[in-house]
């Protein structure tokens, strides 16, 4: 009964999303129906990680993608080592509301001896500083994959839920409760196979930036494929010109966020046309330092681009376009310590 209430709590945090409205369940039709059906069976309840995607459908599979194939999907990489990786990025990120939720999954789940580990590396990689990573190299695409992803979801989180994962009516006294009965609830059962989500989107051909994934094919076809979609996301949504300013800028990123005020993003943006540096701002912020975007930011660019759809694909580009230059030195990292062995 109580984890029944707790799952009910977290499905009306759906409702306190930020900045866009998610498509109810019963509403869901086509692409966005399959993938909640697919995030229901495999974590028995809608994420509303997953569903603030929802005005977007092709960006709504490729996040779920990513974040299934990764993360869910029974593989060389144990669990522990999975959720300790989700809670390490998103501890670097300042993403409370995934710390949280990894974190009370980790609690919920027997630890292999690597979770501090993990953990540890996952948060000194957020930079570029080289971190020799704590598992065989035949693990490396699914810890890797987990990390990309969160690069990913920390940034989209931070923008559009609250720093909770229980609604706002849950009060502070009844949380340490929830917290326990919600990892019970997440702790995984095993059984999700690898690939059951991958052909929500057409297969593509590899990009250059994924030689991390090649020892793990469903990895690599599903970071292609999502990758895919995130960029005709960004070719619709994202104005050329703020593409190739947060592409720039991101080519000579270590990793290291930008600092305490927002005034570093006043120079880059004011080369762009007037029209543009509203989406130029929200785009290079989600990039650089997701947390520090505020209402006022968000509002500014939907008075350019009022459609929930925009908004969620320029979220989704901008935090991608960060998480693959992350990629770059995580798989480096790797096949430095393959060349070492």
């Amino acid at each position: 009964m109580v984890a029944m209430l707790v799952r009910f709590a977290v499905r009306r945090s759906l409702n306190d999303t930020r900045h866009v409205r998610v498509v109810k369940r019963r509403h869901a039709d086509g692409l966005v129906a399959e993938v909640y059906r697919q995030v229901e069976r495999d974590f028995r309840m809608l994420a509303p990680p997953v569903a603030l995607h929802s005005a977007a459908p092709d960006t709504l599979a490729a996040s779920w993608m990513i974040l299934r194939e990764t993360l869910l999907a029974d593989g060389v990489a144990d669990r522990v080592s999975k959720e300790a990786v989700a809670t390490g990025v998103s501890l670097a990120n300042s993403c409370p509301y995934c710390a949280d939720v990894h974190g009370m999954t980790l609690d919920a789940i027997p630890d292999t001896g690597e979770r501090a580990a993990h953990e540890e590396w996952a948060r000194a990689a957020a930079t570029a500083a080289p971190v020799v990573p704590p598992f065989p190299p035949e693990r490396a695409s699914e810890l890797v994959g987990v990390a990309v992803a969160f690069h990913y979801y920390n940034r989209m989180v931070n923008v559009f839920l609250t720093e909770s994962p229980f609604p706002s009516h849950v009060p502070a006294s009844a949380k340490p409760k929830a917290r326990k009965v919600l990892g019970g609830v997440l702790r995984p059962g095993g059984g999700a196979r690898p690939g059951e989500s991958v052909d929500l989107l057409p297969a593509v051909p590899p990009p250059a930036d994924l030689g991390w994934s090649r020892s793990n094919g469903v990895v690599a076809d599903t970071f292609a494929r999502a990758y895919a979609a995130v960029d005709a996301a960004g070719a619709r949504s994202v104005p050329a010109g703020v593409r190739a300013l947060v592409h720039s800028r991101l080519s000579t990123w270590d990793g290291q966020a930008p600092g305490i005020s927002r005034s570093w993003v006043d120079e880059p943006v004011a080369g762009l046309p007037e029209a543009d540096r509203a989406a130029g701002r929200l785009a290079m912020v989600i990039a650089f330092s997701s947390y520090q975007v505020d209402e006022a930011m968000v509002a500014e660019f939907r008075r350019t681009a009022p459609g929930d759809d925009t908004l969620v694909e320029l979220a989704a580009w901008a935090s991608m376009a960060a998480a693959r230059r992350i990629s770059t030195w995580l798989g480096a990292a790797g096949e430095a310590r393959q060349e070492a062995a």
